[in-house]
C-alpha cells in the first residue's frame, strides 16, 4: 500500500501574536512542524506534502535548513494555499498532487506531540474513511463529532454551528484523518462553505463518504496531548511542559536519576545512561550523549556534545560542542566552548574557559584560566589566571604544550609559541618564545621599588 501524507500548515495564528509562522514555533527546541514531519518519516510514506500559505518562503526555508528528511528517502513536496479558505480547501490544493490509488494520511502542523502509534491505525483500511476522534472534558470551540443510534459516524459539526445538544456532545474532530486519495478528493469537491466561518471545512467530506455508503470509522486517541492543537501562546506553554514531561519519564525508564522531573529541559535529542544523576534547571540542546555514571550538577547547559563515563559537571557549567573523555571533571562555572576535546580524566575548574583545544589525559586547568586553539599534553598542570594569548588582531595562532608542563599562575603564552615536555613556566611570565624541554623558563619585569612616589589624591 502507498502511503501520502498531507500536513496542514498554511496558518497564520493570528491569536500567537507574532510575526513568526505558527508551524515555526517551537516545542523542546524544534519548530512544530518539523516535529509532525519526524513523525510522518517514520510511517514511511511515498510523498509528504506540506500545505503552506502565510510567510510561506519563510517556512520552507527554515524546514529545508533542517534536513528532516535527509537519508530517509521520503520526499516533501511543498503545496501553496494562496487564500487561507478552510481545511477542506488546504487538502484539496495537495490532492491534485497525489496518486488517485494511494491511501492519504491529513495531520495538522500544529498538533507537534502526535505519534506514529497513534496514527498508524488510520491508514491500516484504505477502503473506509477513518476519523481520529478523542474525548476532552471542555470542547469548547470543537468540531462535535455526531453519531447515530447504531453508535456510527454521520458528521462533523463545528462549534458555532453546534445546537445546544450537539453542544453537551464530549467526543471531537481531531482533524486527522486517512482514507483512498481519489475517493477523498471527490468528497471534498461536494462540500460547501455556507456555515458561520464561509469555510470549506475538511470534516464536511464525511457527508460525502456516508452518502457513497463508505464506512466512516472513529479511532479513539486515547492521550489528549498528542491531538493538542496550539493556538496561543499559553496552548504552546501547556505543550512545551508535557513534552518535557514525557522527556523525563523516558529518562527515568531508562535508569537515569532526575532530582527533579518537573526542572529538565530537553531541546532536541538526548541521550544518557545508566545511573547517571542529574540535577535542577539542566538544559541539554542538540544532539547531547552522555555516558554511565555521570553528574550533572545543577543550571548546566550541555549542547551539542558528547560526555564520557563517570564525568562530574559542577554546577553553572556551559559545555557547547565539544567531547569530554571518560573521568573529567568540569566546573564549577566553566565554560566549554566548541571545538574543545578533552582526554580522560581532565579536570576544567572554576571560572575557565576553553575553545578550540585538544587536552589530553590527566591534565588540569583549574581556575580562571583561557585556552584557545592549544594542542595540551598529559599530565599537564596549569595555573591559576593563565592565558593562551592566540589573537593578534587579525589572525588565530596555536599554542603546543607538551606532556609533564607546569605553567605558573598569570604567565601569559604568547602564541604562536611552544612549550617542550617537562618544561616550567615561572609564575607572572610572559611567554612569546619557544620554552626548551626540561626547563625553568621565566619571562618577567625586573621588579622596582620608587621610594619617593607619591600616591595620588582626589581634588
Amino acid at each position: 500500500m502507498t502511503i501520502e501524507i498531507i500536513i496542514l500548515a498554511a496558518g497564520q495564528g493570528t491569536r500567537m501574536r507574532s510575526a513568526l509562522p505558527k508551524v515555526l514555533h517551537c516545542i523542546g527546541g524544534k519548530p512544530m512542524l518539523q516535529h509532525i514531519i519526524e513523525t510522518s518519516i517514520k510511517l514511511k510514506p511515498q510523498t509528504i506534502h506540506v500545505v503552506v500559505g502565510h510567510e510561506k518562503d519563510w517556512v520552507t526555508r527554515e524546514i529545508n535548513k533542517l534536513n528532516v528528511v535527509e537519508e530517509t528517502g521520503a520526499l516533501i513536496n511543498w503545496v501553496e494555499q494562496a487564500e487561507q479558505l478552510g481545511t477542506g480547501h488546504a487538502v484539496m490544493q495537495a490532492t491534485s498532487w497525489a496518486n488517485p490509488s494511494s491511501t492519504i494520511l491529513i495531520l495538522n502542523g500544529d498538533t507537534p506531540l502526535i505519534q506514529p502509534e497513534t496514527v498508524s491505525p488510520l491508514i491500516t483500511h484504505s477502503e473506509s474513511l477513518n476519523l481520529l476522534t478523542v474525548e476532552l472534558d471542555d470542547p469548547v470551540g470543537m468540531g462535535r463529532v455526531i453519531r447515530d443510534e447504531e453508535g456510527q459516524i454521520r458528521k462533523i459539526v463545528e462549534h458555532k454551528d453546534a445546537n445546544p445538544g450537539q453542544l453537551l456532545i464530549k467526543e471531537i474532530n481531531t482533524n486527522c484523518m486517512a482514507g483512498n486519495a481519489a475517493q477523498i478528493t471527490k468528497w471534498l469537491a461536494r462540500i460547501k462553505n455556507q456555515n458561520a466561518q464561509n469555510e470549506y471545512y475538511l470534516p464536511d467530506s464525511i457527508v460525502g463518504a456516508v452518502s457513497d455508503g463508505v464506512p466512516v470509522n472513529g479511532i479513539h486517541a486515547h492521550k489528549q496531548e498528542e491531538v493538542a492543537g496550539v493556538n496561543s501562546r499559553l496552548d504552546l506553554s501547556k505543550l512545551e511542559r508535557k513534552y518535557q514531561s514525557i522527556q523525563a519519564n523516558r529518562l527515568l525508564f531508562e535508569g537515569v536519576t532526575l532530582l527533579d522531573p518537573d526542572r529538565l529541559d530537553i531541546r532536541g535529542e538526548c541521550q544518557i545512561g545508566m545511573d547517571c544523576v542529574i540535577d535542577i534547571n539542566v538544559i541539554f540542546e542538540g544532539d547531547v550523549s552522555i555516558g554511565n555514571n555521570c553528574v550533572i550538577g545543577a543550571n548546566s547547559i550541555i549542547k551539542n556534545s558528547t560526555i564520557g563515563d563517570q564525568c562530574i559537571i559542577e554546577p553553572n557549567s556551559l559545555i557547547d560542542q565539544s567531547i569530554l573523555g571518560d573521568g573529567c571533571q568540569i566546573g564549577p562555572f566553566a565554560r566549554i566552548r566548541p571545538g574543545t576535546h578533552l582526554g580522560k580524566r581532565v579536570k576544567i575548574g572554576n571560572f575557565v574557559e576553553t575553545k578550540k583545544s585538544k587536552i589530553d589525559n590527566e591534565s588540569k586547568v583549574n581556575h580562571l584560566s583561557y585556552v584557545g586553539d592549544s594542542l595540551i599534553g598529559k599530565s599537564v598542570n596549569v595555573g591559576a589566571g593563565v592565558i593562551t594569548c592566540n589573537y593578534d588582531g587579525a589572525n588565530k595562532h596555536q599554542t603546543s604544550i607538551g606532556d609533564d608542563v607546569f605553567i605558573g599562575s598569570g604567565s601569559q603564552l604568547v602564541a604562536p609559541v611552544e612549550i617542550g615536555k617537562g618544561a616550567t613556566i615561572g609564575a607572572g611570565s610572559t611567554i612569546t618564545k619557544n620554552a626548551p624541554e626540561g626547563t625553568l623558563t621565566i619571562g618577567r619585569s625586573k621588579q622596582k621599588s620608587i621610594p619617593d612616589w607619591v600616591k595620588p589624591s582626589e581634588k
